[in-house]
């Protein structure tokens, strides 16, 4: 065990300071918060990234608490989702998209919101039991309204409504859905969970903020990593990059060598595997959500999931309000959200599963404007069939799109964190945004296990505010003009950064 003097912080607090030095290499949502979590702890950290900013990768749009989206995945998938998102909640706290949302079963869906019950009453239950362990948790509003049921009866009665000017309680949120679904074309009831929106804006402005005022972070952006490699002796890691930035085309390559090798390649996990002689099955999908303005919208929506069975024409539909009638789409067809072989696995030869290359040039160099348009107006003539006044809609923005990786064989799975190989290597192995805090426990617990930290060092018996002290002084206006800053330099409407509620 390495004798560790203490670090004293900005806001004054005194932790046990450690010479251990991390290597990060991915600067998405994984990586960032693990890097963040780390250095807020008083490690040497280095983080690379291959993009010009942080957490800019596949779209994000929703805290899947619960996974109510998704009807095929476990009652164990979803309570472990519901508890991560309420951790991402009170870490992030300027991150959320304060609004309800809101579950509609078409007649045509061989689903019954009856079915929705028991798994909406289990999780309820649960998120009882997190606050009554720890108020702090209540950050997903009051237990006792979890969820809400309207039957047809309650939605004509919301209808006869004047749409209130802001919305503060359950049926107001409900008053805009009312006047607009057709009921006919609809099973009831209709369903209200208070599960929030988060800004991947907000998400990628904290955590930069965050590793910027921590002087034990070394942020490296427009930066590849080209090689890797172990001593085997020693078990430290040799990290070859180069810069990537404008003139940088003779940029020399450097070396860092670190204790400790975190990948968080996201959907390229596989490539540092390789680099490292690891074998591993994944999955990588390459999915899209669209940015579209509806300006004939002047309510506060929630965000509305129709559902529909994935890949058919008749795949769920997802509408996420932002301000200034923003809304990000989501179709589960073939032809809007998911891409024809845009699921592709690993196999024995490499960790690496191999997308289409039109779909690696998309990720490399971005969308054609006629591709933007066209899959657009599908996923608004998609949202339109539900709900038919949003045909007025129109293209608001580029495309939020990127390559999910999945760890295993099974692509329902949704909940995952980090799987360790060989000495001194993580990898993390993320799917939903929600899991990246779990994803950093997992490691420093790992770190005490391994004896490279102590159980003092971890801060894993510190409040979880605590455990991003410097973070946590970060105030919402400073965090809301860099996450304009970010969607700016993106090129997607500022209204996407601003918070919603």
């Amino acid at each position: 065990m390495l004798n560790l003097p203490l670090m004293t912080t900005e806001t004054g607090t005194n932790r046990p300071f450690s010479h251990l030095k991390i290597g990060v290499i991915g600067g998405g949502m994984a990586g960032s918060t693990i890097a963040l979590r780390l250095a807020e702890q008083g490690f040497s950290v280095n983080l690379f990234e291959e993009g010009p900013s942080l957490v800019n990768g596949p779209p994000i749009c929703h805290l899947h608490a619960g996974g109510n989206l998704y009807r095929d995945i476990s009652d164990e998938q979803c309570i472990q989702l519901l508890t991560q998102s309420v951790d991402t909640l009170r870490v992030y706290k300027h991150s959320a998209n304060i609004r309800p949302t809101v579950i509609a079963v078409p007649k045509q869906d061989p689903g019954h919101p009856d079915l929705l019950l028991p798994r909406l009453t289990l999780l309820e239950q649960h998120y009882k039991a997190l606050v009554q362990a720890d108020p702090a948790n209540a950050v997903l509003g009051e237990p006792d309204d979890y969820f809400r049921l309207y039957y047809r009866e309650d939605m004509v009665r919301l209808a006869q409504r004047t749409i209130p000017n802001r919305a503060t309680e359950p049926d107001d949120w409900m008053v805009p859905v009312a006047k607009h679904l057709d009921l006919d074309n609809f099973k009831f009831p209709i369903v209200l969970v208070q599960e929030y929106g988060v800004s991947v804006f907000r998400l990628a402005a904290t955590v930069t903020l965050g590793l910027d005022a921590l002087p034990n972070s070394q942020v490296r952006t427009r930066t590849k990593v080209t090689h890797i490699e172990q001593d085997n002796q020693t078990h430290k890691w040799q990290i070859t990059y180069r810069c990537l930035g404008e003139g940088s085309s003779n940029c020399n390559s450097h070396k860092e060598e670190v204790d400790y090798l975190i990948n968080a390649c996201g959907y390229r996990t596989g490539t540092l595997d390789d680099m490292a002689h690891y074998k591993r099955k994944r999955l990588v999908e390459f999915k899209a959500a669209y940015v579209t303005r509806w300006e004939d919208s002047k309510a506060d929506w929630p965000e509305i999931i129709f559902h529909g069975q994935r890949g058919t024409p008749q795949g769920m539909a997802q509408l996420t309000p932002y301000p200034d009638g923003h809304f990000q789409l989501h179709g589960m067809t073939e032809d809007i959200t998911l891409f024809k072989d845009g699921l592709v696995s690993s196999n024995e030869q490499s960790a690496q599963p191999v997308l289409n290359p039109i779909y690696k040039n998309m990720l490399r160099n971005g969308w054609q404007p006629s591709d933007i348009e066209q899959r657009t107006r599908r996923a608004i003539a998609h949202v339109a069939k539900h709900l038919p006044a949003y045909k007025t809609a129109s293209v608001g923005g580029p495309p939020l799109f990127g390559a999910q990786q999945i760890p295993g064989e099974d692509p329902s799975l949704r909940a995952a964190d980090v799987s360790f190989d060989g000495h001194h290597y993580a990898r993390t192995e993320i799917v939903k945004a929600s899991s990246a805090l779990t994803a950093a426990e997992v490691i420093i617990k790992k770190l005490v296990e391994d004896g490279l930290i102590s159980a003092e060092q971890s801060g894993l018996t510190l409040p979880l505010e605590a455990r991003f002290a410097v973070t946590q002084q970060i105030g919402a206006a400073t965090i809301t003009e860099k996450a304009e800053a970010l969607a700016k330099a993106r090129q997607f409407p500022v209204a996407l950064a601003l918070p919603v509620g």
